[in-house]
């Protein structure tokens, strides 16, 4: 998505919208998020997505199980690749100012974007993330994972709270205390973790608000309004600057 005054001769900032886990994709023919994205485009941002392998997109078998064993790895890898080349070929994409956010698996790709490539993204807003797969249901992690004793390796590997020594930029948390998706506790573990390594973030709790996070009046709108303020105060539009 681009600005509606889009110049291509300008330098935009990069919001990435991911989330890049076998549950759904983003590039798809619905709203979802956005009438939130298309108010950005209009501050100025270039609003992009992708959806890595493993995604359930109809590509075939190949493509679905690929990411078995490495949630987390094979998709921060390849959402890096994809973004690294769509700036090769597209001049008006500003690679200094980069920012990514997503929810759930989004959210958990969100960190392992800021924590295994900080040279690359500046800001990250992660929603309801599994900072640790080992805490995650076992419907669905053990489904792409396979059990925790037989992976502890891919478990240990796909967990962005390992990675979170390698935080540069600026870092978003939110998360509902009241998450019956998504236990709160992952995160708390992974505030505590950013607070051992000195790592300054911020972070909002939204008391007893499940994953969907819309419950009590207000709520959503709180949330996107937050999201859009961490992102204007901390990597600014400037409506496109000139190359």
């Amino acid at each position: 998505m681009k600005p509606k005054s889009f110049d291509p001769s300008r330098k935009y900032p990069v919001l990435v919208y991911v989330y890049g886990e076998p549950a759904a994709q983003t590039v798809v023919d619905r709203w979802d998020e956005e009438v939130f994205h298309r108010a950005l485009a209009q501050d100025g941002y270039v609003i992009v997505s992708f959806d890595n392998r493993g995604t359930p997109a109809p590509k075939g078998r190949a493509w679905r199980k690929v990411i078995y064993g490495s949630v987390g790895v094979l998709s921060s890898t390849e959402q890096a690749s994809a973004l690294l080349a769509l700036e090769k070929t597209h001049s008006y994409i500003d690679s200094t100012r980069v920012a990514v956010w997503g929810r759930s698996g989004g959210g958990s790709n969100t960190l392992n974007l800021m924590f295994r490539h900080p040279e690359i993204y500046k800001v990250g807003m992660s929603v309801a993330p599994v900072p640790d797969q080992r805490l995650y249901d076992t419907i669905y992690q053990e489904r792409f994972m396979g059990l925790p004793q037989d992976n502890a390796d891919g478990y240990k590997a796909g967990s962005p709270i390992n990675f979170a020594e390698g935080l540069q930029g600026k870092l978003l948390l939110v998360h509902g205390s009241g998450d019956d998706n998504v236990h709160y506790q992952g995160t708390e573990l992974l505030v505590n973790r950013l607070i051992e390594l000195g790592k300054p973030f911020d972070f909002m709790t939204y008391p007893g608000r499940t994953h969907a996070l819309v419950e009590g009046p207000g709520t959503a709108f709180h949330l996107y309004s937050l999201l859009a303020r961490y992102l204007e105060e901390n990597l600014p539009a400037n409506s496109g600057e000139r190359k």
